[in-house]
C-alpha cells in the first residue's frame, strides 16, 4: 500500500503481488477515522491478510504510522532523498506518487527510516526547541551588535560579550538622538528576552531528563571530552538506540561525516562528506571535537563531570581523548586546514560515542532484546 500523506488528504495505491500494475484506490481525508476506515475496507479486500504500508518521512509526522502499526498491520516510514527517481520524470502528482509508492515497495527499492517512539520524539521535541530558540537568540545579537557598530559603538576587542560587565556597558549605552536610543532599547529587551526563553527551555529539558530511558546512558556520554550533559542529549535524542547500527562506520555514514566518493575504473576519486543524514546530530559532534585541539589531560573539570559514568565508559574517554588529541596535532602540523581537521575528528569521535553508547544503552531497547 503507498500512501501519499499530506495535511489534508491522503491518496492511496495498493500494489498486489506478481508483476501487475499497482491499483489506484483513490484519495481519502487525513483523519484518523477515515484511516480507519481505510484500514477496515482494504482488509476485507484482501481477506484479514497482514497489510504493508508505506509513507515518505516529512513534516506530518509519525501518527499514521502508529495507528497503522496499533490495527496489527505493518508500515514503513521511506526516506524521501532515497526514493528512486527517473531522469526523464517530469510530471509529478499524488496519484503517480502513491502508485510508484507501492510499486517500488513490492519491488523492496525503499529505504525505511529510524521511527523514534512517543518518550524519544518528546526528548528531540525538546532539543529542537531550544536550538531553535538559541538561533532566534544569536540572531538578536547580531541585530543589536549591528546596531551599535553602525552608530560607532562596540565592545573592546579581546573581551568577552554578554557577560554581566558587558550587559552592563550596554545599559549605559546613551545615543545622540532620542529615536535611536528607543531602537537600542528594543534590540536589547529582544536579545535579552530571548536568552530568557532559551534559559527556561533548558531548563525543562534537564527536568525531563530523569525520566528518560535512556538518563544513564547521557552520564555515560559525559565522560566524552567536549561532550556536557546538554551535547549529550541532543546526540541521543536525535540518534536514539544506537545499538540500531551495527558497526561504527555506519554511524559515522548515517551522519553523513564520510567523504563523498565518484570512482571509475581504476580511478578512484574522493571528495567533500556527504552531509547526508541527521544535521543536527553531526553540527552537535563537529562542535565538540573542538575541544581535542588542546593536549590531553585529565583535568578536574573532567574528572567532576565524567563522575556518573561507568569505569568503562570513562575508560573509552580516556582512549578517545589520548588517541583525537594526538590525530588533531598530527593533522595539523601535516598542514591540514583546522576546519576539516576539526570534521575529521569528528568522525573518529562519533566511533567513541557509538562504542559507550551500546554498551550502557538499556536491555530492552537493545536489537534482538
Amino acid at each position: 500500500m503507498g500512501l501519499d500523506v499530506h495535511k489534508e488528504t491522503i491518496a492511496v495505491a495498493v500494489a498486489e503481488p506478481g508483476r501487475d500494475e499497482p491499483i489506484y484506490r483513490g484519495e481519502i481525508a487525513n483523519t484518523p477515522k477515515k484511516v480507519e476506515k481505510l484500514i477496515a475496507k482494504l482488509s476485507d479486500a484482501y481477506d484479514g491478510g497482514l497489510l504493508l504500508f508505506c509513507y515518505e518521512a516529512g513534516p506530518c509526522g509519525y501518527g499514521l504510522y502508529r495507528q497503522l502499526i496499533a490495527s496489527g498491520h505493518d508500515c514503513e516510514v521511506v526516506a524521501p532523498s532515497k526514493i528512486p527517481k527517473a531522469p526523464g520524470d517530469r510530471i509529478k502528482t499524488d496519484r503517480r506518487d502513491a502508485l510508484k509508492l507501492a510499486r517500488l515497495l513490492r519491488s523492496g527499492d525503499l529505504t525505511a527510516v529510524w521511527v523514534p517512539d512517543r518518550e524519544q520524539e518528546r526528548m528531540r521535541d525538546l532539543s529542537r526547541a531550544r536550538d531553535d530558540l538559541k538561533s532566534q537568540e544569536r540572531k538578536a545579537r547580531q541585530q543589536l551588535n549591528a546596531f551599535l557598530l553602525r552608530h560607532g559603538h562596540h565592545w573592546p576587542k579581546g573581551k568577552t560579550r554578554w557577560t554581566p560587565a558587558h550587559e552592563n556597558w550596554l545599559a549605559e549605552l546613551k545615543m545622540d538622538d532620542p529615536w535611536e536610543q528607543v531602537v537600542l532599547q528594543t534590540y536589547i529587551d529582544a536579545e535579552r528576552a530571548a536568552g530568557e526563553r532559551v534559559a527556561q527551555l533548558t531548563d525543562q529539558l534537564m527536568r525531563a531528563l530523569p525520566e528518560w530511558s535512556l538518563a544513564p546512558v547521557v552520564d555515560s556520554l559525559v565522560a566524552l571530552r567536549g561532550i556536557d550533559k546538554l551535547a549529550a542529549i541532543v546526540l541521543l535524542a536525535e540518534l536514539g538506540d544506537l545499538s540500531r547500527f551495527d558497526s561504527p562506520k555506519q554511524l559515522m555514514a548515517f551522519l553523513g561525516l564520510v567523504p563523498s566518493e565518484h570512482s571509475s575504473g581504476g580511478r578512484r576519486r574522493q571528495g567533500a562528506i556527504t552531509l547526508t543524514g541527521n544535521s543536527h546530530a553531526r553540527r552537535m559532534l563537529v562542535e565538540s571535537a573542538w575541544s581535542y585541539r588542546f593536549p590531553a589531560r585529565q583535568t578536574k573539570h573532567l574528572k567532576a563531570k565524567a563522575s556518573n559514568a561507568s569505569a568503562e565508559a570513562k575508560r573509552i574517554a580516556w582512549k578517545a581523548q589520548v588517541r583525537l588529541c594526538g590525530r588533531y596535532r598530527t593533522m595539523t602540523r601535516a598542514g591540514k586546514n583546522t576546519k576539516l581537521v576539526c570534521v575529521a575528528i569528528a568522525r573518529e569521535l562519533a566511533g567513541f560515542l557509538w562504542d559507550i553508547a551500546r554498551r550502557e544503552m538499556p536491555q530492552p531497547l537493545q536489537r534482538g532484546a
